[in-house]
Order: structure tokens, then sequence, then C-alpha cells
């Protein structure tokens, strides 16, 4: 499955050590890809501490944001749509920072920045209304009512992602599990600070016209056909 990219946000000063739960590493990586960790990752990454989003892609139009980018599949697909857009992406999985590494060499994809690591701190260190758009795409649902506390979508983290949205800024969240959709709605329902889009049932069963399958996507491991839960930010 694929990892948490966030795993709960709070307070720069308070939040807890940083953790993602799941697997960090499964199958060894491929000697192309641990090559380009080593010449295309330092060319991409973001350092740690304040972003400045201007500093990293100076033309940018816009800046979106993608956590748990799993294969990073969705990610190089939106970048090479749109080459005026700066894509930020946050996964801790090294084998799916492998992939994303991979396809950005191949499309010489040069509008994408990468956080390997928990994307929490990422937001932490986005200053204030910097991104137009954030993606949450099939992360993992943690359907045991005992992990549900490691799920990506808990108030703390719709505070922090409406903090770095702009007003009318929009946050795409996908899932497979049925449990998970309905978790959501309840926890976006209860924030004064998102607005869910939809008119009509085929806004949330539609894979969206602008939306790129995953490997992991198309597996179909969840419960229920795919949901799309797209918001404005308030």
């Amino acid at each position: 499955m694929k990892t948490d990219g966030l795993g709960g946000v709070m307070a720069a000063e308070t939040h807890p050590p940083m953790r993602s739960y799941g697997r960090i590493k499964s199958r060894p990586i491929k000697p192309r890809q641990a090559g380009l960790f080593a010449s295309l990752l330092p060319k991409l990454a973001i350092a740690d501490g304040p972003i400045d989003a201007g500093a990293l892609m100076p033309d940018a139009r816009e800046v979106w944001l993608e956590i748990g980018f799993g294969g990073g599949e969705h990610l190089a697909a939106q970048a090479a749509r749109h080459p005026d857009v700066l894509l930020l992406g946050a996964e801790p999985f090294l084998n799916g920072v492998a992939s994303a590494l991979r396809h950005i060499d191949e499309q010489r994809l040069s509008n994408i920045r990468l956080r390997q690591g928990d994307a929490r701190q990422l937001l932490i260190d986005l200053p204030d209304a910097s991104l137009t758009r954030v993606f949450i795409l099939f992360p993992d649902p943690w359907p045991k009512a005992r992990h549900h506390k490691r799920r990506l979508i808990q108030p703390q983290a719709l505070t922090e992602l409406a903090r770095v949205l702009r007003p009318g800024g929009t946050l795409r969240f996908a899932t497979d599990w049925a449990d998970y959709a309905a978790w959501t709605l309840a926890h976006v329902a209860a924030s004064p600070r998102f607005a869910w889009t939809a008119e009509r049932a085929e806004d949330w069963r539609a894979r969206p016209a602008d939306h790129f399958a995953t490997r992991y996507e198309l597996k179909r491991l969840g419960d229920c056909a795919p949901v799309f839960l797209d918001f404005a930010r308030r």
C-alpha cells in the first residue's frame, strides 16, 4: 500500500517527532534509479526549512502539491501537461521516490521538486496561501478502527492545508475505500475552511477529466469504486 505522506499536522513548535507509518522501503532500488538518487535528486530536493516557492521556479504560474505521490505517475503527468506550474511532491517511500525520479528523467521534466519524507514538515515549511492545488490520491486507508488515528485526513491536517492553500484553491482527495470517503466528508464538513464542490453524484463517481490514473489506483485494492472528492478553500 501507499504510505501516508502526512500523518497529522500540528504547529511547528508542538508537533511530535516525525513519523511515517508503513513501509519506507520494500524491494531493492534498481541500479539506474539508485544512480538518479545521486545525480538527479540533489537538483530537485526541497531543502529543510522555510520554503520560498518563487525561488524554486521563479516563472511558475502556480504551485501545486501532491502528498504521498506513490510511484510518481500522476505527479509527472500533471507536470508534463502544465509546464508553467511548479509541482511539489512529498513521499516517504524510497521506492516511490525512485520511480518518480525515473519518470522525471525519462520525460525531461524541469518543473518538479521533491521532498523525500513526511509531508507534514513540508506543509509547515510552506508560507501561507502559497498553493493553488493539493492532491491526496489513494492514501493508506488504515481500515482498522484502532488505526484511524493514523489516517492522513485529520482536523489538524485540514487546518494546515487551509493555511497553505490560497482562497479559491482546491484540494482533491481520492480513495477506493467507502469508509475513508465517508470519514473525509465528515471531517471536511466540520471544517469552516473548505466547501465540497460536488453538485451531483457523477461529480464524485466519475474520474475527473484532468486526473491521471496510477498503477496503485488501477489495482482496485479497496472495497468500492474510486471516489473523487474535490473541495475549495473558502
